[in-house]
């Protein structure tokens, strides 16, 4: 069973993730499809593994721009609450390290959802740092 974060805790993230990595616009745009994300991903026929429903969470965060700013500070941070309040430590460890820049390739579009799955799973399953085909994927999608 997957702990899954509140809409209520999503916003309080954002607040705190704007405070302490830099600053920005607390406004919301279209919190409505924040909402929708984090009730979707409960959706085990749609998202049945962690893998999904983290990329999901992930991309659409990205993607999405709930916000005036921080949405791909919030999709990092979202992200890692999600895997450290379902007890993947180390998991949520690589993924802040590896997804940050991962997170402009996303928002602009370069990195497919598709993509980020597979990027996920190999950090998810701890082969990420050793799967050159993969990185050699992303690194063709960045150059595009």
């Amino acid at each position: 069973m997957f702990k899954y974060i509140t809409l209520e805790e999503a916003l309080d993230v954002h607040k705190l993730t704007i405070k302490n990595s830099g600053g920005g616009l607390l406004g919301h745009l279209e919190i409505g499809k924040l909402d929708s994300v984090l009730s979707n991903i409960q959706n085990d026929q749609y998202y049945p593994t962690i893998q999904e429903k983290l990329t999901h969470l992930f991309f659409c965060t990205c993607q999405f721009h709930c916000f005036q700013d921080g949405n791909k500070r919030l999709a990092l941070t979202l992200s890692t609450k999600f895997l450290l309040d379902n007890g993947y430590l180390k998991t949520a460890i690589i993924f802040m390290r590896t997804c940050e820049n991962i997170s402009y390739q996303v928002a602009s579009g370069k990195i497919s959802k598709e993509l980020l799955l597979e990027i996920l799973t190999a950090i998810l399953d701890d082969t990420y740092e050793n799967d050159e085909e993969l990185k050699l994927k992303i690194l063709n999608a960045i150059n595009s």
